[in-house]
């Protein structure tokens, strides 16, 4: 008998050796294993083809000094506290920024399950059954019943060998940064929609000033004219004259009153404020913000790493490669080491004993050999995506350029315009002050001087949009450059992506 008690201790103990063994061999393979390359195709960053500079919409500028934080906060190039204020209110309180961020959440608790299903699990149970024989069942023991007392611990770790938990972690990783970039667009936008919308608020009350200074003074040409008829220096003509071009220049003013509210309602909206929140702050008319000596000037190379939807469109397209891997590790077997130790007695009073325990551990493999071809399909189904995800990318380059390219010529065209009302102004304030003195002295009819009047209303009522353009367009450029944001800063204060300084680019020089 002690010859067999030490025969079945030295078992045990081997049995317990070999399972030490296994289960350091497991963990050795998978490390082992773990350092190979997974499978799939290996993202690498596309480089598209960019001129190395804008079309000759933009002369060759002699820039000024700027820093990156120039184009992040590009609104503050007006010098206008009231703009300022509304923009960082915004940014505060605007519902599609909330939208943003709690989508950005979402990927981020997306990407902390996708990595922890790679990680082994461990786990405790604990379990109690009484049981009755049937005395009907034959054989001995019939209507005894048994209490049976079982606790323990339960693991299993998939072995990532071929790389598909590594290459979905590659791609939720991807997709948790390219959802941030959503989020940096949708801060770019807002910025850009509450500048335009400021804008055009403050055009519209411009032009309103503008039409009723004119109307005053179509109101004296008419007072005038009546006063010559009574005098008999003048006739009922000029006086019908004077009242129509008067009615006219006064139903100007509901269109443009018009303008001033819808544009301070989507304010409020961006805002995320009712529609009549900001009508008191806004209601003094305020000219439009001057124009900034100077313009954000960047090389096309720069809308890579400013733009959030190329820097989005570029993660998801390394997302969908890593996909790819994903999907292909399923053509290979699975491998995993599973184990379960406890206790387990039919006396409670036994429970913790030596003799209560009990342990099984090995590894296991699957491997779908035969599946009707689901797992090639879902490749080839990943490879389109990825295609799809290329495509995506180039027409978003190419979008950006345009973009830029187009607010370039706008502002240019604009600012030819512009110039043109002003010299048109001068010459009209020149006319109708001549036109007036000759009507006055009865040397022109009041013809002459309505249409003047009506020339001169026309160009500075032109003018002013033509200045509010070439501010909306200036706005559609740092947009289309990406500003509205900060890149992030390293350590050493330099933006970070391989950040190039932008300049500044002379207003002047824009033709």
């Amino acid at each position: 008998m002690d010859i067999m008690m030490k025969i079945k201790g030295r078992c045990r103990r081997f049995a317990g050796g070999m399972i030490g063994v296994v289960i350091l061999l497991g963990w050795g393979a998978a490390l082992f294993l773990s350092g190979c390359a997974p499978v799939g195709p290996s993202y690498q960053a596309p480089r598209p083809e960019l001129p190395v500079a804008w079309s000759d919409s933009v002369a060759a500028p002699a820039p000024l000094t700027g820093s990156d934080l120039l184009l992040g906060h590009w609104w503050t190039l007006f010098n206008d506290p009231q703009l300022d204020s509304l923009i960082q209110r915004a940014i505060a309180a605007n519902r599609d920024m909330e939208i943003a961020e709690a989508r950005v959440q979402q990927a981020r608790a997306q990407y902390r399950l996708t990595t922890a299903n790679a990680a082994p699990t461990l786990g405790v149970s604990g379990a109690y059954a009484n049981s009755r024989k049937s005395e009907n069942a034959g054989g001995s023991g019939g209507g005894e019943t048994q209490d049976l007392f079982q606790t323990g611990f339960d693991a299993g770790w998939e072995l990532d060998i071929f790389g598909g938990a590594r290459r979905g972690g590659e791609a939720a990783d991807a997709r948790l940064v390219a959802m941030g970039e959503n989020s940096n667009d949708v801060l770019v936008s807002l910025t850009a929609e509450v500048a335009r919308n400021y804008l055009e608020l403050r055009g519209s009350q411009q032009r309103l000033v503008t039409a009723r200074a004119n109307l005053a003074g179509q109101e004296k040409t008419l007072a005038l004219a009546r006063g010559r008829r009574e005098a008999g220096l003048g006739n009922e003509l000029e006086v019908a004259q004077a009242e129509t071009q008067l009615s006219l220049t006064r139903a100007q003013l509901p269109p443009l009153e018009n303008s001033v509210g819808q544009s301070s309602y989507r304010l409020a909206l961006l805002l995320g404020l009712s529609p009549q929140a900001l009508l008191a702050e806004l209601a003094p008319p305020v000219g439009l913000p001057l124009m900034p000596a100077g313009l954000p000037a960047t090389l096309p190379s720069d809308l890579l790493r400013r733009r959030p939807d190329i820097r989005r469109a570029e993660r998801l397209l390394a997302a969908a490669t890593a996909d790819i891997g994903v999907a292909t590790a399923e053509l290979f077997p699975r491998f995993s080491l599973t184990g379960l130790a406890g206790l387990q007695s039919l006396n409670l009073s036994d429970l913790l004993s030596t003799s209560s325990r009990f342990w099984t551990v090995g590894p296991t493999v699957r491997w779908a050999i035969f599946n009707g071809g689901r797992v090639q399909a879902n490749i080839d189904l990943n490879q389109a995506r990825r295609e799809e995800a290329q495509a995506v990318y180039e027409k978003t380059v190419l979008t950006a350029l345009s973009e830029v390219e187009t607010a370039l010529l706008a502002l240019a065209r604009e600012e030819e315009t512009r110039r043109t009302f002003v010299e048109a102004v001068a010459s009209g304030q020149r006319a109708v002050e001549l036109a007036s003195g000759r009507y006055r002295s009865g040397l022109a009819g009041v013809l002459d001087v309505l249409l003047g009047e009506r020339a001169l209303y026309q160009s500075q009522d032109q003018l002013v949009q033509s200045e509010q353009r070439r501010g909306v367009a200036l706005v559609a450029l740092c947009k289309a450059l990406g500003g509205g944001w900060e890149l992030p800063v390293t350590s050493s204060g330099a933006a970070s992506a391989g950040a190039v300084t932008p300049q500044l680019m002379p207003a002047g020089d824009v033709k």
